[in-house]
C-alpha cells in the first residue's frame, strides 16, 4: 500500500498551514481514511517527547491527534531548535545530532533529505492518506534551490499542493500570485488550487477578487476558511500576544519569556482559564505585582540567564519572590533558580560554573546527554502553591540536558515511571514553604486537578476565595470542531479530486 499525499504550503509564516493540516487530518479521518500529517523539517522551541523518547515538533503532535494516532518521529525527522549565536541543535529522528551555525546547515541537509525521504516512505506504506506540510514559503528564492521542506519535497512524494495565503495580514491576492510567480516552471505544475484563511465578514464580497485570482492563475479557489475564536489548539511557536484586561479579582501570572523559550505551550491551558490573566513580560517594569512568577523554559539556559540579568528581570524576580511572590520555574527557568550552574564540557558557556539566582538551594551541571522521557510522577508538596497535590499522581514529560541537585532541599515530586519503566528518581526542588518551586517536567497545566489546585491556593492567598473550577477541555471535541468549521468553508469534493483519493460514503 502507498498513500495518497496532498501537501499545503503557505505564501508565508503564520498563515494557518498548521491548522489546516490538522483539520484535514481529522476531516479524512472522519471520512473513514487512516491518515498521517508530515513535515519533513520543522524549526521550533516547542516539542514534545513521543512514548519511545524521541522528539519532535508540538504541531505535528497536534495534527497526529487530530489524525487519532499516536505522535512518532517520522512524522517530523527533522526538528530544529534555535540556540544563542545563530546556531541550532539539530534533533534528527528525535534524538540530538549535531549544532550547527545556521551558514553550515545547508552542508548537512543532503543527508538530512534522505532520512527524510525514508521516514515519509515508511508512513506511505502505513496508512491510506499522508497530508504534508510545508514551511514559510516555498517562494524564498534565495533558500529554495537548498530547501527540504517545501518544493523538494512536493517533487519526491508527486504531491498536489495547496496554497494557504493569510487574508487577516492583508495583500492576500498579492501573497497567492507573487508566490506562484517566483516559482519555477517545474514547480507551479504541484500547484492545484488556493486556500485564503483567517476571513472576516462577508465572503460575497470577495467574489470578484477570487474570480480575477482564477483568471489570473487558471487555479481554482478551493475554499475561504473564516475567521475563529472559540475551538483551542495548540500554537507551534507562538505565545499568546494579546493581554486581555484584568480584573481586580482575576489571578494574574508573569511569565519571564525569554529570548529563547522553549516549551511555552506549558501555559496555554492557564490562559484558558476564566480569571486568569497570563502575561509574557519582557522588560523589567512589566513584571509588576504578580500572583505567581513563572520562570518557562529555555533552549539557551545560560544566554537567557544572562540577558535577564542585564534588564535587570533577575533582581526584580529575586525581590519579588522576597516579598512573597510565588515562583514556579519548569526546565531551564528550574536551572535559573538554584544558586550554581555548573556547565564542565561547555556545553553552553565558556564559563566552568555560573551563579544562579539563588532561589533554591540546588546545582545545575549539565551533560552530554539529553534526557528524553515521557513520565509518571507523584507529587511531593504539602504546602504552598501546590499544596493540596500531595500525592497525586501527574503525567508530562521531560526534555533537559543536565542534573539540578540539592544535599538539603525536598524534591517537588517522585518519577515513578520514565519512558513506561518503573523509576524512583527524585524530581524538582520545593522551598519549607512551599513558595518556590523547580521541576523538569513539562505538562503539568494539562491535567485539570493540578490547575484546580494552584489557582484555588492562589485565590486563597489573595483573599478572593479558594475554590475555581477548571476549565475543562476534550482535545477530541476542538479536533472535531475544527474539522466542522474548516470542511464547511473548503470544497471538499475538489480537495479528494486534486489529491486523487476516492471518496467514502459518510
Amino acid at each position: 500500500m502507498t498513500a495518497k499525499v496532498l501537501m499545503i504550503q503557505g505564501t508565508g509564516s503564520s498563515v494557518g498551514k498548521s491548522i489546516i493540516v490538522a483539520a484535514l487530518c481529522r476531516i479524512f479521518r472522519q471520512d473513514g481514511f487512516s491518515v498521517a500529517p508530515y513535515k519533513s523539517q520543522n524549526m521550533s522551541l516547542n516539542s514534545y517527547v513521543t512514548r519511545d523518547g524521541g522528539e519532535m515538533g508540538r504541531a505535528q503532535v497536534a495534527q497526529a491527534e487530530a489524525a487519532g494516532i499516536e505522535p512518532s518521529v517520522d512524522m517530523n525527522p527533522i526538528l530544529l531548535k534555535p540556540e544563542a549565536d545563530a546556531r541550532s541543535q539539530v534533533v534528527l529522528m528525535g534524538m540530538p545530532w549535531k549544532t550547527v551555525p545556521a551558514s553550515q546547515y545547508y552542508r548537512i541537509t543532503p543527508e538530512l533529505l534522505r532520512a527524510a525521504g525514508e521516514s515519509l516512505n515508511r508512513l506511505r506504506s502505513q496508512y491510506d492518506i499522508v497530508v504534508i506540510e510545508g514551511a514559510g514559503s516555498p517562494a524564498e528564492i534565495n533558500l529554495k534551490r537548498r530547501e527540504i521542506v517545501n518544493m523538494r519535497i512536493a517533487k519526491m512524494a508527486g504531491a498536489p499542493v495547496l496554497l494557504v495565503g493569510d487574508i487577516d495580514k492583508g495583500g492576500v491576492f498579492a501573497q497567492l500570485v507573487g508566490t506562484l510567480a517566483l516559482l519555477d516552471d517545474d514547480e507551479k505544475k504541484y500547484i492545484k488550487g488556493f486556500i485564503i484563511n483567517k476571513f472576516r465578514g462577508d465572503v460575497s464580497l470577495l467574489k470578484p477578487g477570487l474570480d480575477e485570482l482564477q483568471s489570473i492563475t487558471s487555479l481554482p479557489v478551493v475554499g475561504v476558511v473564516s475567521y475563529y475564536h472559540d475551538i483551542f489548539i495548540d500554537e507551534e511557536d507562538s505565545v499568546r500576544r494579546d493581554t486581555p484586561s484584568k480584573a481586580a479579582t482575576d489571578i494574574d501570572i508573569a511569565v519571564v519569556h525569554f529570548p529563547h523559550i522553549s516549551n511555552s505551550t506549558d501555559f496555554e491551558p492557564l490562559q484558558r482559564e476564566r480569571g486568569v490573566i497570563v502575561r509574557y513580560v519582557r522588560h523589567t517594569k512589566d513584571i509588576g505585582r504578580p500572583d505567581l512568577i513563572i520562570l518557562p523554559g529555555s533552549k539557551s539556559t545560560v544566554s537567557d540567564l544572562e540577558r535577564i540579568r542585564t534588564t535587570g528581570i533577575a533582581d526584580a524576580i529575586v525581590r519579588s519572590a522576597h516579598s512573597g511572590v510565588p515562583v514556579l520555574g519548569i526546565c531551564g527557568g528550574f536551572q535559573m533558580m538554584g544558586t550554581r550552574i555548573d556547565d564542565p564540557y561547555h556545553t553552553e558557556s565558556e564559563s566552568e560554573s555560573i551563579d544562579g539566582l539563588g532561589l533554591l538551594d540546588v546545582v545545575t551541571t549539565f551533560a552530554k546527554q539529553k534526557t528524553t522521557w515521557q513520565v509518571r510522577a507523584v507529587c511531593n508538596v504539602s504546602l504552598g502553591i501546590l499544596g493540596g497535590l500531595k500525592n497525586k499522581e501527574v503525567e508530562g514529560y521531560e526534555i533537559h540536558m543536565g542534573r539540578t541537585l540539592g544535599e538539603d532541599v525536598s524534591p517537588a515530586f517522585r518519577i515513578v515511571s520514565r519512558g513506561g519503566r518503573k523509576s524512583n528518581h527524585m524530581d524538582g526542588a520545593v522551598n519549607p514553604d512551599g513558595s518556590i518551586v523547580g521541576t523538569y517536567i513539562h505538562g503539568l497545566f494539562e491535567d485539570a486537578a493540578v490547575r484546580r489546585c494552584l489557582l484555588s491556593n492562589l485565590r486563597r492567598s489573595k483573599g478572593i476565595g479558594s475554590e475555581t473550577q477548571p476549565f475543562t477541555l476534550s482535545k477530541d471535541s476542538e479536533y472535531d470542531k475544527l474539522a466542522d468549521h474548516v470542511r464547511s468553508n473548503l470544497d471538499m469534493d475538489m480537495i479528494y479530486r486534486i489529491a486523487g483519493i476516492r471518496r467514502k460514503k459518510r
